[in-house]
């Protein structure tokens, strides 16, 4: 996971630590100093402020008091119930958190031997596509000798002060996280990718078959190690962190720690009842304020569960802050869940894997048209086609694809404040098969497919089901002449050979003079097919097409069981030989004896097409192959041919 961290300002951990034991003196990080230019944008907000090392503050300090949880974290006087919420899904997954906080068993304050203790920590996050290693000292802000911002239960206890301290640093400063996006940490954490889901406009609350649907999602992603948060949507400043008379609180992030099937009643009735109840489990980063109604810590509802299911479900009596759920009552009451799926691309893993692309990229503007980067999102008509562009493949008949654009964060300094998001989306079209050039899908016919919302997050995502085909994403900003960098994540099941177009034309190359340059371009698109010949008792046959021009093919997916199938399939070609026909087969899968599964012609017709040529659209009868191509077979097949001698025309 870790085979290429970097090092965050260069600061390496080893070194300094090194550097430190053999000086005797603790670690004071110069890139991160104990001043009030750490702590806010401008101008001190609290009052006087103290930096204190842990020893300071209790005689027995350590990273972890009695193992890592939920429990250990409480939000401060800072408005980052985001990143504390996210800390507290993080705490519950042991195999995401050592990855945050690396070799922790070495970090740990060691009684025995107090002199190899440097003052010295480290943290590692995920940042525009990379994991970056930020080293911090242990000095932390105080007030009347008590932490001012995050901090746990346990008074010896300082893992979430200083996590939260190593993210102030690559935020720029503590108030930097005041107010923020618990998708952003929950990425920042793990590297995955987080989905928004919005349950008013899914209408959770009232769609039964929905909201089972969304549990089964929710489920899925908590049992493969995801983090989930949730939060009740605030419309006006007044809502902010407004407590409703059921004990939840309006515009405040809430961590997902759990979620559950539970069976109902006692003993071997439980055991042999169907009856499960979907649960969610859920914790307030304040450490108290719960939800008071069905099946709160003490509701009378849990005596409809056995004694060892509590149990094992770990039902608490407790103001902690963790509260139970049903599923229902959850989407009757939260607005917006964000799941942040781990997209695991080992082959090693039982699980799914999905195959990762990943593209970098940057929206930059210049005057010249061929060479603008910046063209604003499809409402710029005129300069939509000059952003970024990359092609990809979905090779399966149809396939989940998830896509993720996030765009690089501008570093806040204590003189800028913190800088605004661009408002990012993205569009997905698809084209024909052998597009490889910018611009020329967009020219005639295109066909949009999909596309993101127009958000100023650090990151849009959107998940797809696709056919078989290829597809072109056009990430933008909303606005032209916007300029920022950005990373495209795609992930398919199968590889997609995703990658960029950056060309305007077909290259001209040292063999271009030896084998010719194209004269034309030509574009085909076979619509569909009527009344092809049936292959068995009940007529039933399953065509596919291909079409080939100058040694260059396109295969359709093979469509089951029709004699009128709906190709729509577009090839694109590059034409050295103008006047060498385009040829198009119809064929079908047919299953013989032992399983055995062959190729039956059904048909061709032959085709020449010049700019000249005014019909674009021809219904033509199917022929036969070699010396009987006079003779008419059934069927007939439509197609489209658009023709032209400037290369960038179509």
């Amino acid at each position: 996971m870790f085979t290429s961290v970097k090092a965050f300002e260069g600061q390496q951990y080893s070194t300094l630590k090194r550097q430190c034991l053999q000086s005797g003196l603790l670690f004071e990080d110069p890139r991160f100093p104990a001043t009030d230019d750490s702590l806010f944008y401008q101008g001190n907000r609290i009052g006087r402020v103290v930096w204190k090392r842990p020893r300071e503050l209790c005689e027995d300090p350590h990273l972890f008091v009695d193992g890592i949880s939920a429990h250990d974290l409480h939000q401060g006087q800072l408005g980052n119930c985001w990143f504390v919420a996210a800390c507290s899904s993080l705490a519950s997954r042991e195999s995401l958190w050592q990855k945050v906080i690396p070799d922790w068993k070495e970090q740990e304050w060691d009684t025995e031997k107090p002199d190899s203790y440097a003052g010295i920590f480290h943290f590692r996050f995920w940042r525009f596509g990379e994991w970056v290693d930020v080293v911090i000292d242990d000095r932390l802000p105080t007030v009347d000798n008590q932490l001012v911002y995050c901090h746990s239960n346990d008074s010896n206890e300082f893992w979430s002060a200083l996590v939260e301290k190593a993210y102030a640093k690559v935020y720029g400063c503590y108030e930097a996280l005041d107010g923020g996006n618990t998708a952003d940490a929950l990425v920042d954490f793990t590297g995955g990718v987080s989905e928004p889901v919005d349950l008013l406009e899914g209408q959770m609350a009232t769609d039964e078959a929905a909201r089972n649907q969304l549990f089964e999602r929710v489920l899925k992603v908590h049992n493969r190690d995801g983090l989930i948060s949730c939060s009740i949507r605030a419309t006006t400043i007044e809502d902010m962190e407004a407590r409703l008379d059921c004990g939840l609180v309006k515009g405040h992030a809430y961590a997902v720690t759990d979620v559950r099937k539970v069976r109902l009643g006692h003993g071997l009735l439980a055991f042999f009842k169907s009856e499960k109840l979907h649960m969610i489990r859920m914790r307030n980063p304040w450490g108290e304020k719960e939800w008071s109604g069905p099946w709160s810590d003490s509701s009378e509802e849990w005596n409809k569960v056995s004694k060892s299911e509590r149990e094992k479900l770990g039902v608490t009596v407790q103001d902690d802050g963790e509260f139970w759920m049903t599923f229902d009552d959850f989407c009757q009451y939260f607005t917006d869940l964000i799941l942040c799926r781990l997209i695991n691309t080992s082959y090693l893993s039982i699980h799914k894997t999905w195959e990762e692309e990943v593209m970098r990229g940057s929206w930059v503007h210049r005057q010249d048209p061929l060479r603008n980067r910046s063209g604003g999102c499809i409402n710029h008509k005129a300069t939509f086609l000059q952003n970024p562009q990359y092609v990809f493949d979905v090779k399966k008949v149809e396939d989940e694809v998830l896509i993720c654009l996030q765009q690089k964060e501008k570093r806040a300094t204590p003189k800028e404040g913190k800088s605004e998001n661009l408002a990012i989306g993205f569009d997905i079209h698809r084209v024909e098969t052998r597009t490889h050039n910018r611009e020329i899908f967009t020219k005639r016919d295109q066909e949009k497919v999909a596309g993101s919302i127009y958000i100023n997050s650090r990151c849009v995502f959107l998940r797809k089901e696709l056919k078989e085909g290829r597809y072109v994403i056009i990430p933008t900003t909303f606005d032209p002449r916007q300029q920022g960098d950005f990373l495209l994540r795609v992930f398919t099941d199968v590889p997609s050979d995703c990658k960029e177009l950056t060309l305007d034309e077909p290259p001209q190359t040292c063999w271009t003079g030896m084998c010719g340059y194209p004269q034309l371009v030509t574009q085909v698109h076979v619509l569909n097919a009527e009344g092809l010949q049936g292959q068995d008792s009940n007529g039933a046959v399953d065509p596919y097409v291909i079409i080939t021009c100058e040694g260059e093919r396109v295969r359709s997916p093979v469509h089951k069981d029709t004699r009128c199938p709906n190709f729509d399939i577009k090839g694109l070609f590059y034409r050295k030989k103008p006047k060498e026909g385009i040829h198009i087969e119809v064929s079908c899968h047919s299953a013989v004896r032992s399983n055995m599964i062959v190729d039956t012609f059904l048909g061709q017709v032959i085709l020449f097409s010049d700019p000249n040529e005014r019909q674009e659209q021809h219904t033509l009868h199917l022929r036969d192959k070699g010396s009987r191509q006079d003779n008419d077979l059934p069927g007939t097949l439509t197609v489209r041919l658009i023709t032209s001698t400037t290369l960038t025309n179509i």
